[in-house]
């Protein structure tokens, strides 16, 4: 046999022959699994059939899952019926017409309905039982000692990774570090089995734990890799410690691929220290679906070799397949995964490879259930002259039995992956295990379901031909269908910036350097072709450091709202007749320089406004969305609409309103201000533009962006200054026909009480026309069904993401009883993590609010809210109150639903906790406030889901997922009763505010002939 080669890679001959060793391993294989399978005796074999049964249908296995998803949380057997009924109501057409009879005839409450909640429930338990070890760590290990007795090795994985704060990180911690004292010293006393107890470099660990980083913390993010790597670092140097002393290997598995680089890295910089430098009981996960895998493998040999000591690399394909290309194609980045599996399958070989060759710096693990994939590893093995003790096959529990012993009657050494812990958190190990197996891909469904021929499951996945990928639809509500001439692409929305990506860090924080060195930066007035100074100036400051000033502004006053309004007015019949598409260029233009500087762009609000990385991110993202939307719907909506009949036409056009004033917030300083601005001009109005005066220097950079596009002098007129001066006269001017403004109740509804008493006078013949969203009083209902790990994080990140200084914000969390209290608790420990600090650390998660009338506001609530519920949190950042508007995460438990807390907008990180009886009264106290705007529901209910759509009375409602962050185009936002006056921003109708309609009607009737009309 040949030896590998000194380059370490394999030339066209070596593979012909592995090629050659593949087929000969895989035929035999294939040869001795028949015997292996269950008979009819075992309960295994009817497992199989009934799961073969489900697996036939899409939408029953869909059901199916969903269903065994919930089960745990469903405390009657009334809930179990129910949700059986909900979940396979919706597939009865798919059952078999015994089972639609039997689910008819059960009744919730009846005895043969607590029957069959009884018996699925034992059923679930039984799958859970199949696919994980036990709940204890002596289950786990007589599980373990029964695969010792077929001559199998293991790795033990405890459930429940998903943590939501520092507690739960420490008690994920705890168990592993319980696991390892309780577990090492009795499976070292075991007898040695040296097919599974040595390799070729002497003795193995007996205990082998495999363990997610993620886990380790409740941040961990790799937006901020220095924090979270001095976060997780602790606790895994505490791991290995333990796992040194007690002789036990410890794996680090891998997750989401936004996660990959940053376990990487920390498994690198820690297993590279000089404590641990020469530790090689430890291992790390490749993931054969990633695009990038070979040069994550390359970079982990060339670690290894500078390190001196190797460490073992498990190869996996990957389990999280349906999730990184449905999260890609909705954000807008590059799907991470290979799209078809004969490409998985081919990195994966060429992977097996790489690694094998390279067996001396890193220990190899090849984990797989399909035989092609063994049999070309054990066919690279023989031709490279490794051992059987050189390498491992690794299997999951509970999966091809007949397999893992035809394998280890070949004498390698077989190591089971085995999952213990407690049935709720390990659901979702047992949902992706059942995925997994039921896969219209899976390799075990082909061989024993389907009965695909050995021959056909031994090609060579290179050699299989390639399918089409489906190319993902451009997002929208309704497609906005652009002429040939245009030559525009589909509206699609900008993607976030992927933070996990170093190059992307790296130039926000350049930027962040960058800008600061421009500031403080003077802004005066923009009317018309000049740039005015007013004599007078504000100024605005950075709110994570208030020494810092950012800008100094020109103040506007009245006489320059008059130069601004005529300016407009002079500019609006030549910008009107431009027609939609010659403006949408322009407007394209703006986005287009827009992300030419994003990163600028970013900085600027950061210091400005006090937004985080990623709300910042977002802010940028949204603006470029609002040039690009509106432009186009600013096409379709000029084509207006024609009827002919014979001897006339009709047109249906619009016109432009006129001078439009667009008077902003401060909570997302570019973007609002740019959509209400991008949506007048792209209609044909003119624009007074008045930013917050919290933050009238980004408002002044987007005066800048237009100039650059080459907008005309005066078609975009840059005003800041005083609400109560300048804001008041842009309202009551009797030029201005219609006010765009975004910001709170009073004032919006004191411009429209004022608007209507000026319009229909001398001066003002026509009736001004407002559009105002005003704000919301924003409720997440906890259901009793619900999965607590995405409530919790959903309510998080929607009440206290950008300090709660959204309209959308959550501001109530409506939590049904049985759940009340395990969520409360779990939501406070994930709140009380949070990290408090400056806008510009990428580590924080609450940053400051905007300024000292905010911060004043908020502080007399928290007072209101000790008086009128029970303070569950109060985050104080006492170490920050003299360099920023800071105030902490404030949650108030038991706060009934008619207190001030209760239905007054705060817009600050203040969350009130309801308690709710039931459902009804869920859906009662959301609609109880006088706002309509957001609102949401976590329920694994459909029939519940179905009802909050019906009868939540919101613009905006989200089922099982936070409130916040609409996206134009997918989410046209905007809410109702006193949330709202006018239609929603970043939709197909929001256009139809900013125009006049017009019918125009001509007789073509001409000495008694006329054209001939289409369709005659």
């Amino acid at each position: 046999m040949l030896r590998v080669q000194a380059s370490n890679e394999l030339n066209a001959r070596d593979l012909s022959a592995i090629e050659r060793t593949t087929q000969e391993v895989g035929r035999y294989l294939f040869a001795h699994l028949t015997r292996e399978r269950p008979t009819v005796f075992e309960r295994r074999w009817w497992d199989d059939r009934l799961m073969n049964w489900a697996m036939e249908d899409e939408s029953v296995k869909v059901q199916m899952f969903r269903f065994v998803d919930v089960l745990p949380m469903l405390a009657t057997s009334s809930d179990v019926v129910t949700h059986l009924h909900e979940y396979f109501d919706e597939a009865q057409a798919h059952l078999p017409a015994a089972v639609r009879i039997a689910l008819d005839a059960v009744a919730p409450d009846s005895l043969v309905g607590r029957a069959v909640a009884l018996a699925a429930r034992r059923n679930a338990m039984g799958q859970a039982r199949r696919f994980i070890a036990g709940t204890t760590a002596d289950e786990v290990l007589a599980a373990a000692m029964r695969q010792r007795k077929l001559r199998r090795a293991f790795t033990i994985d405890v459930l429940g990774e998903a943590v939501t704060s520092e507690s739960e990180a420490d008690r994920y911690l705890a168990a592993y570090l319980d696991l390892i004292r309780h577990a090492a010293p009795i499976a070292n006393a075991w007898p040695e089995a040296p097919q599974i107890d040595r390799d070729l470099h002497g003795p193995l660990p007996r205990v082998n734990v495999s363990v997610k980083l993620s886990a380790l913390d409740p941040r961990f993010d790799a937006i901020d890799p220095r924090g979270t790597t001095e976060r997780v670092a602790q606790r895994f140097r505490q791991l290995l410690r333990t796992a040194r002393e007690h002789r036990v290997f410890v794996n680090v598995d891998m997750e989401s691929y936004a996660l990959k680089d940053l376990t990487f890295d920390i498994f690198c910089e820690i297993l590279g220290e000089e404590e641990f430098r020469h530790t090689t009981d430890v291992g790390i996960v490749i993931q054969g679906y990633l695009r990038d895998s070979e040069a994550d493998l390359r970079r982990l040999i060339a670690w290894s070799r500078e390190r001196g000591k190797p460490v073992w690399v498990r190869l996996v394909k990957g389990a999280y397949w349906d999730y990184e290309t449905t999260h890609a194609r909705q954000v807008g980045w590059p799907v991470p995964v290979f799209e078809q599996k004969q490409e998985t399958d081919a990195n994966f070989e060429q992977l097996t490879r790489l690694l094998l060759a390279n067996h001396e710096h890193l220990r190899p693990a090849v984990a797989s259930h399909n035989i092609r994939s063994l049999a070309h590893a054990i066919a690279v093995a023989r031709h490279l002259g490794l051992p059987l003790s050189g390498f491992e096959l690794q299997m999951l529990y509970g999966m091809g039995d007949a397999e893992k012993q035809v394998l280890t009657d070949l004498g390698h050494r077989v190591r089971i992956y085995m999952p213990y812990g407690e049935l709720i958190p390990g659901m979702a190990y047992l949902v992706r295990r059942l995925l997994e197996n039921t896969s219209n891909d899976s390799f075990l469904r082909a061989s024993f379901t389907e009965h695909v021929s050995p021959e056909k499951l031994l090609m060579c996945p290179a050699e299989i031909p390639r399918g089409k990928v489906a190319a993902p639809q451009a997002a929208g509500m309704r497609p906005l269908e652009v002429t040939e001439e245009d030559r525009w692409p589909p509206f699609s929305n900008e993607p976030p910036t992927d933070f996990a990506r170093e190059e992307n860090r790296r130039a926000m924080h350049d930027a962040l350097a960058r800008v600061a060195l421009t500031l403080p930066a003077y802004c005066p007035l923009v009317i018309g072709d000049r740039r005015v100074e007013t004599g007078q100036t504000f100024t605005t400051s950075n709110p994570s450091h208030t020494s810092q000033v950012v800008g100094k502004i020109a103040a506007g006053r009245r006489e320059h709202v008059d130069q601004a309004v005529a300016a407009a007015e002079q500019a609006l019949p030549t910008w009107a007749a431009r027609g939609a598409h010659a403006r949408g260029e322009l407007l394209r233009a703006v986005a287009a320089n827009m992300r030419a500087c994003r990163f600028d762009l970013m900085a600027l609000i950061i210091y400005e406004s006090g937004k985080t990385w990623r709300e910042a991110d977002a802010d940028v993202a949204e603006a470029i969305d609002f040039c690009e939307y509106y432009a186009r719907g600013a096409v379709q909506l000029e084509r207006g609409g024609e009827v002919r009949v014979p001897g006339e036409e009709n047109r249906f056009l619009y016109m432009p309103r006129g001078v439009t004033a667009v008077v902003a917030p401060w909570n997302f300083p570019l973007a609002i201000l740019t959509g209400m601005t991008a949506a007048a001009l792209a209609t044909g109005n003119t624009v007074v533009m008045k930013p917050a005066e919290q933050t009238s220097l980004i408002g002044a950079r987007l005066m800048d962006l237009f100039q650059d596009a080459g907008f005309p002098a005066g078609v975009v007129n840059y005003l800041p200054g005083r609400g109560d001066v300048v804001g008041a006269a842009l309202v009551e001017h009797p030029r201005t026909a219609l006010i765009v403004f975004t910001g709170s109740r009073e004032v919006g509804l004191a411009i429209n009480r004022r608007a209507a008493e000026v319009s229909g006078t001398a001066d003002t013949p026509f009736v001004k026309r407002v559009i105002a969203e005003m704000g919301g009083k924003n409720a997440i209902v906890v259901d009793s069904d619900a999965d607590l790990d995405e409530a919790v994080l959903g309510v998080l990140a929607s009440a206290f993401g950008h300090q709660g200084q959204k309209c959308s914000a959550c501001s109530r969390a409506i939590v049904l009883a049985p759940v009340y209290d395990a969520f409360l608790a779990r939501l406070v420990d994930a709140a009380r993590g949070l990290k408090i600090g400056p806008a510009e650390d990428p580590g924080t998660n609450v940053g400051p609010v905007i300024d000292e009338d905010a911060l004043r506001k908020i502080r007399s609530y928290l007072e209101l809210g000790r008086q009128e519920a029970r303070e569950a949190l109060a985050v104080d950042p006492a170490t920050l109150s003299d360099e920023g508007f800071y105030v902490g995460p404030h949650i108030f438990a038991d706060v009934a639903p008619d207190a001030r807390l209760a239905q007054e907008e705060i817009f600050g990180p203040v969350l009130a906790v309801i308690k709710a009886q039931d459902f009804d009264e869920a859906i009662r106290l959301v609609n109880g406030t006088a706002y309509a705007l957001t609102a949401g529901v976590y329920s694994r209910s459909p029939g519940n889901l179905a009802r909050a759509a019906r009868e939540i009375l919101a613009g905006n409602l989200y089922l099982n997922r936070g409130i916040t962050g609409a996206l134009v185009g997918r989410q046209p936002f905007g809410g109702f009763k006193l949330s709202g006056i006018g239609s929603k921003a970043g939709g197909p109708d929001y256009l139809l505010q900013f125009v006049l309609p017009r019918t125009v009607t001509e007789n073509t009737m001409r000495r008694g002939f006329a054209p001939s009309s289409e369709g005659e």
